[in-house]
């Protein structure tokens, strides 16, 4: 009878990342009945990553570090544990396309492809291989079913300061038909509680704050590493083509930008527009930067079915971003545009846009260009 009961006992996959919200997520999935298998992916090269001496290993995730304390976490809750060598696929779909995005005068969130490529595609396929029926990781937000549409949804997480919704808006029906985010209802400080309450060593760890591969913020040098190349200087100018001063190179700049354009004049200037194939960088005014229009790619429609035509939401375009009124519509060519009711500031190429109607999650797309 025992045995019969482990041949029809559920199996997830748990995937890992050393902090307190995967183990939590883990011991929570365990406390359903579920026949948990712990995983992590090695997705980087120690030549690939970026780690000086002396930086706060706590800012970064994915590090050997976390690795031991993930193992550590799978043995208290009596879990088989597995390391995954994804950095190929993590370097071509991941970091290439971070250094290709900045390559092309746009700001990109690795996050949004990392659960893309990475958690959500290949670990989905371990999962199927290792008979696992849910993968579940520590993100904040809830899926739920359509009682009238049958359809899966996504909706933000009851902790509005932890909702992590914005960066899994890719998802599609199937893999949200076994996707499972254990955290979604409860508040950080909950689960902090819940991981003493298990007796997790890691319970007061600090949360990952950087690119993983980027732990010490320095972006700009990563790339020309990587890339084996100086990313050359260029014009700053004015929206009239009037030369204003030299930049270091567009990489080391964003829309929306004040600080360090060590540009003198009478008011403050920002970037409004980086140019790649002219290698300028458009500076404005500050009340030039705000903008109602955008226009996005790679378009994923999540709770919903592609609209037919306009339909009413509330807009984020970028991660920090409050969700704005605003109407969306699907265009022939098949991108997005987005219409706010009041102009945004600094609406920036490589950042995506996600569609709200209040806690559900429409869909999204990543800005390609935008309009006043």
């Amino acid at each position: 009878m025992t045995e019969n009961r482990k041949q029809v006992q559920k199996r997830a996959l748990i995937a890992m990342s050393g902090g307190v919200d995967s183990s939590v997520a883990a011991a929570l999935m365990q406390r359903e009945g579920y026949d948990c298998v712990g995983a992590m992916m090695k997705l980087h090269r120690s030549a690939d990553m970026m780690e000086p001496d002396g930086m706060d290993r706590g800012k970064a995730c994915c590090s050997a570090d976390d690795a031991e304390d993930a193992a550590a976490v799978a043995r208290k809750l009596g879990m088989p544990f597995y390391v995954f060598p994804f950095a190929e696929e993590f370097r071509c779909q991941v970091m290439e396309r971070f250094v290709n995005s900045y390559l092309n005068g746009e700001t990109p969130n690795p996050c949004i492809d990392c659960n893309r490529y990475m958690k959500f595609e290949k670990l989905y396929e371990r999962a199927e291989i290792l008979g696992c029926e849910r993968i579940v990781t520590g993100h904040y937000a809830r899926i739920d079913r359509g009682e009238k549409t049958g359809r899966w949804q996504m909706r933000r997480a009851l902790d509005r300061t932890k909702d992590q919704s914005y960066v899994l808006y890719q998802l599609t029906q199937e893999q949200l038909s076994h996707v499972r985010f254990p955290l979604g209802a409860l508040t950080k400080e909950r689960v902090r509680e819940l991981a003493q309450e298990y007796g997790f060593f890691n319970a007061g760890k600090k949360d990952s704050q950087d690119i993983c591969f980027v732990p010490d913020g320095k972006y700009e040098k990563f790339i020309e590493e990587y890339t084996g190349e100086k990313v050359p200087e260029g014009n700053f100018v004015a929206e009239d083509g009037r030369i204003l001063g030299r930049h270091k190179g567009i990489i080391h700049y964003t829309v929306g930008q004040r600080r360090g354009l060590g540009i003198a004049a009478a008011f403050p200037y920002y970037v409004k527009e980086i140019r790649p194939e002219s290698n300028e960088v458009v500076l404005c005014a500050h009340e030039e930067l705000f903008q109602k229009t955008l226009y996005a790619r790679d378009v994923n429609w999540v709770s919903i079915p592609e609209p037919a035509g306009k339909i009413q939401v509330q807009a984020k375009i970028r991660y920090r971003h409050e969700p704005q009124s605003a109407t969306a519509e699907m265009l022939k060519s098949g991108l997005l545009k987005v219409t706010f009711e009041e102009p945004q500031r600094a609406i920036t190429k490589g950042q995506s846009v996600v569609l709200y109607d209040r806690e559900l999650v429409l869909g999204g797309g990543k800005i390609c260009a935008s309009e006043t």
